[in-house]
């Protein structure tokens, strides 16, 4: 007989995962090299780890090893934040009208708001085991951004952030709470780098793309001694740490004899989908579950949908290197009214490779949608979620109302990767009704297909 469910399902302590979970170990076709964009070469170890920390890059490079042990200090700093709740949406059921149940896993009991910090935490570990002085990213919405000036502050490290321009207009708060944890945010594209005035040079005026911040602070981090380059998403390594949202979600549901029919998340980078679906897609891989997958993206950056899978520059300025991966092109910048965040041109190339294996799904919805869901489960169920995270809910209710048309009680998880307290400026322009839908026609895709690299491998 099963166990009644809570509202709220917590973990034990003692339940807290030991050990992230590589998924690149269970596919059987692994995801594509990194290229190095010079000589078309797999990348090396010695190379990457002129961008990287050199603990990142064993993880970046290792599919092999099933489950990598978390270091005792990251795992007691994460004790401050997790276990995340496993929450049973009783209310949003009740008022769908719906036989499905919905469950969702919020990342946002944090100060950063979201699963981001579950990464920033674990590569500032890194940077300071190796002993340097301080890290460079990018960041949009500022999420990753105000997770990572937690984290360097922490271990006393510098902080430098390239938040991309748009955000960092709109978002000023988001902005403050970097400054206030001791980062030196500066908006992109901006004049302080060779790349970044090349990008202005081209595009005058330009709102920025998380491909531009990306180009500024690999530049900036390769130009200073004693400092390296850090992601928030799209690699391995970060898709790695954010394994242990879908670790905490299983070991939950398991506790009370749940299993899921459909799992949910938005898609970005393809990190916190990744990191959700982990030990899930882990168990499909190897036969032992057969879980429905839905990625869901924005139709202004249909990265997924509407993409190629093909070797693509992982930033506009073309200073990283090649991944294969499913990509609107390096020089796609979605529209300045696109209002939430997820706002790369390329996926995770695990998830581009799965995606291209037909083991997953993936949906784009516009934007005014997404904000009618963020604001109908604020009234419902209690939390104001960050606009990336209601692309999922858009999707779940969604779901949830197919079940209520035909009857199936399917179980329904999806992701709520944070709270959107910094991000009233979107809410504002949605309540004013002045917030519009951008879809990009064949013509924009065109423009920055055009410029992919034409490679043959």
């Amino acid at each position: 007989m099963q166990k009644e469910i809570p509202y709220k399902i917590y973990l034990e302590e003692s339940e807290l995962p030991t050990h992230w979970h590589n998924l690149r170990a269970f596919m059987k076709n692994k995801p594509a090299p990194l290229l190095n964009s010079q000589t078309l070469k797999p990348m090396t170890k010695e190379e990457l780890s002129e961008v990287f920390c050199e603990e990142l890059v064993k993880q970046e490079l290792d599919d092999t090893t099933p489950y990598i042990e978390i270091p005792q200090e990251i795992r007691d700093f994460y004790k401050m934040y997790r276990p995340a709740p496993l929450v049973r949406a009783y209310c949003l059921e009740k008022v769908l009208d719906t036989p499905a149940k919905i469950y969702y896993k919020f990342e946002g009991n944090n100060t950063s708001g979201s699963h981001k910090l579950n990464s920033a935490i674990a590569q500032a570990y890194y940077a300071k085991q190796q002993g340097l002085k301080g890290v460079t990213t990018e960041t949009g919405a500022g999420q990753w951004g105000t997770a990572l000036s937690m984290a360097c502050s922490y271990f006393g490290l510098d902080c430098r952030v390239y938040m991309v321009k748009c955000s960092y207009e709109q978002k000023p708060f988001r902005r403050e709470v970097m400054r206030t944890y001791g980062a030196n945010v500066t908006p992109s594209p901006s004049t302080t780098t060779n790349v970044g005035r090349k990008i202005l040079e081209e595009f005058p005026g330009t709102s920025g793309s998380l491909g531009c911040a990306i180009s500024e602070a690999v530049e900036a981090a390769t130009s200073m001694d004693g400092y390296r380059y850090v992601l928030g998403s799209v690699f391995n390594q970060v898709l790695l740490h954010q394994s242990v949202i879908g670790l905490e979600t299983k070991t939950a549901l398991d506790k009370y004899g749940v299993t899921p029919d459909i799992i949910i998340g938005c898609a970005g980078g393809g990190s916190n989908l990744g990191g959700l679906i982990s030990p899930f897609m882990g168990e499909k891989l190897q036969g032992k579950a057969n879980y429905r997958f839905i990625a869901v993206e924005p139709a202004s950056c249909p990265t997924l949908t509407r993409g190629k899978y093909v070797y693509d520059y992982c930033d506009t300025g073309r200073v990283c290197p090649l991944s294969k991966m499913y990509t609107l092109g390096s020089g796609f910048i979605p529209s300045a009214s696109h209002a939430g965040g997820l706002r790369y041109h390329g996926m995770t190339s695990t998830l581009s490779e799965l995606y291209h294996q037909g083991l997953m799904e993936a949906r784009s919805v516009e934007q005014t949608a997404v904000f009618e869901a963020a604001q109908y489960f604020a009234r419902i169920e209690g939390i104001l979620p960050a606009p990336e995270s209601s692309h999922a809910i858009r999707v779940a209710i969604d779901e949830a109302l197919k079940c209520k048309e035909t009857g199936e009680e399917k179980t329904i998880v999806f992701g709520l990767t944070g709270t959107g307290y910094f991000d009233m400026m979107s809410y504002q322009k949605f309540n004013d009704g002045i917030m519009t839908d951008y879809i990009p026609t064949e013509d924009d895709l065109a423009k920055g297909f055009a410029g992919l690299p034409k490679i043959n491998l």
